[in-house]
C-alpha cells in the first residue's frame, strides 16, 4: 500500500464556494482584523470558518471547540458535503502573480510519519516540530468529526513525472470546482481523478518511490519519500491523536481506521511556482564584533558557503565550513543557539534583505543574509542533517498558503 493513497473526499456544496473557503488557521496570527474580515463576510453562509480555529482565536477554545465540533455534524446531517470515494483531486491554485501552483489531494499513512528530530521514517517534518504546540491542537481534533486540511506535502520529483501525471488528463476528469478565493488569495480549480485516473496516478507513485529509493541507497541512507512543506503541527496533531488512539484500545484493530490517515495536497518541490524565500538572522543586544570573530574561528572555512553579515555600515562576506552540514542555514542556526546560550542576546527571523540592513545598522546588533536554499540540496539536506531549523524558509507569502476546501471522515 503506497503511503500517500486515494480515499474517501468530502467537497462541499455550498451555495458561495468563496465563502466557504477561508484560508489556514496559523495565519494572520497577529492580525485580528483579517479573521473579523472573514467572519463579517461570511456571516449567515456556509463555510468553513465555522469548521476550524483560528490561531488568532486560540484564546478561546475552550469556547469555541464544542462549537466547531457541532457545527461538523450539522453540516454533515444537512447534506452539505458530496463523498467522492477512493478519489483523488488535481488542483490549480493560481497565484496573484499568475503563476500556476499544482497538487494532488489524497491521504498520507501517520504509521510512516514521524515528527522527531532525528526521523528515519518515510514522510518526515522539514523543520522542528515544537512539541508544547501540540496538545491545545489536539483538544480541537480529539473530538471533531472531520478534518479539514491546510498540510502541503512536498515530493522531490525533478523529472515532473508525478503531479504533472494528472495535469496531463485533466481534461477527461470532471471539474469539481472553480472559483476566486477571498482576501486576495488568487484562484482555484480541482478535478476529479478516480477509477483508471486514480490506477495511472498510482503507478506513477510506484515510479517515484522505487526512483527515491535508488537515489538514497547510493549514500546508505534511509529514503525521505515526502517531507512536510507547511502545516507541520497540524500533521504531528493528527499523528499524536492517532497513537493516543492506539494507546487507549491496546486490543482493537485500527490498521484501517480513519484516524490512521490525514488528507493532505502533494505538491512538486521542482514546480517552478514553489518558490522558497530564505528567513534571515538578526542578532541583538551583543558584541557584534565579538560573535563575528568566534564565528570565524569555530564554523568558517575557506571555499564554504558564503553569507553576508551586517554590522553598522558594514558588510562583510563569511564562508562556513561545509563539512558541518548540507545546509548553511542549519550550521548558522546551530551556533548561534548555542552562543547565546552562553552570551546574553536576543534573535529574530527577518524577510527580506532591506531590514536586515536597517536592523544591523543599530548599535549592538549583527544581521546575516542567507541564500536560497539550493532545491536538489533540500531533501539531501534534511536526510544527512536532520529536520532543519526553526525559521528555515517560507513557502510564499501568507495570502498563498493553503485555503480549506476539500474535507474527510475521521471517526
Amino acid at each position: 500500500m503506497n503511503i500517500f493513497q486515494s480515499t474517501n473526499i468530502l467537497i462541499p456544496q455550498a451555495e458561495s464556494m468563496e465563502k466557504w473557503s477561508v484560508i489556514a488557521c496559523d495565519q494572520y496570527t497577529s492580525q485580528p482584523e483579517y479573521w473579523e474580515r472573514v467572519r463579517k463576510y461570511t456571516e449567515g453562509a456556509v463555510s468553513s470558518l465555522n469548521l476550524i480555529l483560528p490561531e488568532a482565536q486560540m484564546d478561546n477554545a475552550n469556547i469555541l471547540i464544542d462549537k466547531i465540533n457541532e457545527n461538523m455534524k450539522a453540516y454533515m446531517a444537512n447534506g452539505i458535503f458530496k463523498e467522492y470515494k477512493n478519489a483523488y483531486i488535481y488542483v490549480e491554485r493560481t497565484l496573484v502573480n499568475g503563476t500556476i501552483r499544482k497538487g494532488v489531494i489524497g491521504a498520507v499513512d501517520l504509521e510512516t510519519y514521524d515528527y522527531s528530530n532525528d526521523s528515519t521514517s518515510a514522510i518526515r517534518a522539514t523543520e522542528r516540530t515544537i512539541a508544547e504546540r501540540i496538545p491545545p491542537r489536539m483538544a480541537i481534533r480529539r473530538n471533531a468529526s472531520l478534518e479539514l486540511p491546510h498540510i502541503l506535502m512536498l515530493c522531490d520529483d525533478e523529472k515532473h513525472m508525478l503531479i504533472e501525471s494528472l495535469e496531463h488528463i485533466k481534461e477527461l476528469c470532471p471539474k469539481l470546482y472553480d472559483f476566486d478565493l477571498m482576501e486576495n488569495g488568487g484562484h482555484i480549480a480541482g478535478w476529479l481523478a478516480e477509477d483508471q485516473h486514480a490506477a495511472l496516478f498510482d503507478k506513477k507513485l510506484d515510479e517515484y518511490a522505487l526512483a527515491n529509493a535508488e537515489k538514497y541507497q547510493k549514500i546508505g541512507r534511509k529514503p525521505m519519500v515526502f517531507a512536510v512543506g507547511d502545516g507541520n503541527h497540524s500533521l504531528a496533531t493528527a499523528k499524536a491523536c492517532y497513537e493516543e488512539l492506539k494507546k487507549n484500545h491496546p486490543d482493537k484493530d485500527l490498521s484501517n481506521h480513519p484516524a490512521r490517515y490525514a488528507l493532505v495536497e502533494l505538491e512538486n518541490l521542482h514546480d517552478e511556482s514553489q518558490q522558497f524565500e530564505p528567513i534571515h538572522r538578526i542578532v541583538t543586544d551583543i558584541d557584534a564584533n565579538v560573535l563575528l570573530n568566534v564565528m570565524k574561528e569555530t564554523i568558517c572555512a575557506k571555499d564554504g558557503y558564503p553569507i553576508v553579515c551586517y554590522i553598522g555600515q558594514k558588510e562583510e562576506t563569511v564562508y562556513l565550513d561545509r563539512n558541518l552540514g548540507e545546509l548553511p542555514v542549519a550550521i548558522l542556526q546551530k551556533f548561534l543557539d548555542e552562543y547565546l546560550e552562553k552570551i546574553f542576546g536576543k534573535i529574530d527571523y527577518i524577510h527580506g534583505n532591506d531590514v536586515v540592513k536597517e536592523l544591523a545598522s543599530k548599535d549592538n546588533a549583527i544581521g546575516f543574509l542567507l541564500p536560497n536554499i539550493e532545491k536538489n540540496q533540500f531533501f539531501k539536506g534534511i536526510v544527512m542533517d536532520g529536520v532543519l531549523p526553526r525559521k528555515t524558509f517560507s513557502m510564499g507569502h501568507a495570502q498563498e498558503k493553503r485555503y480549506y476546501l476539500e474535507a474527510r471522515k475521521i471517526v
